[in-house]
Order: structure tokens, then C-alpha cells, then sequence
């Protein structure tokens, strides 16, 4: 289903045009709603213990649920297909995978450099501040990347 969604969205580039505008809208509601946030890191050590299975589960589902996850892969993913006569399915496959593989690298990595980060979060107070405005130009700037 997904790789004929895929295909109907390729064709018709004011379909295209218009995920992407949204998608870039999305975006941009994104960076509003972190400008109008606070900036203060609250590290929270009273977070219920959970089993390492517990919060695989838990990660699971919320990637699943993701509409951001879905978003991606149909308004990106056509675009680095790189033999546009060749078997789209296959090309799917392995960026898919590929995104899997990275995906699941970096993830790791922060599960595990996570007490690390979380003890200089605690010591820079500033540290928010400058999260927050990087946050908000990665935002703004991928929104304006999709549209042009």
C-alpha cells in the first residue's frame, strides 16, 4: 500500500506540492510552538524505573503511531530514489533499511551517551537557551528546504 501511495504522490505533482506544504506548515507550527516554550532544561529523577524491554516496547509504539515518521518517508523518501525507470520497490527497500540501520546507531548512541549529556545539561544552565534557538533554526530551515 504504501509503495502504491508512493507512486499516486510521485505522479501528481500537485499532490506532491501540497504534502509538502504542509509538511513545511507542520514545521513551522513546530519551531512557534518551541519558540513559545521555555528555554529551562528539567531534568526529572524521579522517572519511573522501567525494564529495558519496557522501554523498547514503549519506543516501538511511538515510532509506529509517529504522523511525523509517516510524513517523512512519503513526502522524502521519493525524492532520493535515484533510478527513477528501475524498480522503485527495491530502491524503497534499501532506504528503508538504510534508514533503520543509521537510525538505530544514533539512537543507541544517545541511549547510551545519555548520562553523560544529561550531567552537563545540570552543570550549563545556558545550555537551554541555545537548544532551543538551534531547534527552532533546524525547524524553520528544513521547512524552507521542503518548498524549495
Amino acid at each position: 500500500m504504501a509503495f502504491g501511495l508512493s507512486a499516486i504522490i510521485t505522479t501528481s505533482e500537485t499532490l506532491f506540492y501540497g504534502i509538502k506544504v504542509l509538511g513545511s506548515l507542520y514545521l513551522s507550527y513546530l519551531a512557534y510552538k518551541v519558540f513559545l516554550s521555555d528555554s529551562k532544561i528539567s531534568l526529572s529523577e524521579n522517572a519511573p524505573k522501567k525494564s529495558n524491554i519496557q522501554l523498547f516496547k514503549q519506543g516501538v509504539i511511538m515510532n509506529i503511531v509517529n504522523p511525523k515518521v509517516m510524513i517523512f518517508f512519503l513526502a522524502f523518501f521519493s525524492g532520493f530514489l535515484w533510478n527513477k525507470s528501475g524498480n522503485t520497490v527495491v530502491q524503497f527497500y534499501i532506504l528503508g533499511i538504510t534508514f533503520m540501520i543509521v537510525s538505530f546507531i544514533v539512537f543507541s548512541s544517545l541511549a547510551l551517551l545519555s548520562g553523560t549529556i544529561s550531567s552537563y545539561l545540570l552543570k550549563h544552565k545556558s545550555t537551554g537557551a541555545i537548544l532551543k534557538w538551534l531547534q527552532i533554526v533546524v525547524f524553520v530551515g528544513i521547512a524552507i528546504f521542503i518548498l524549495i
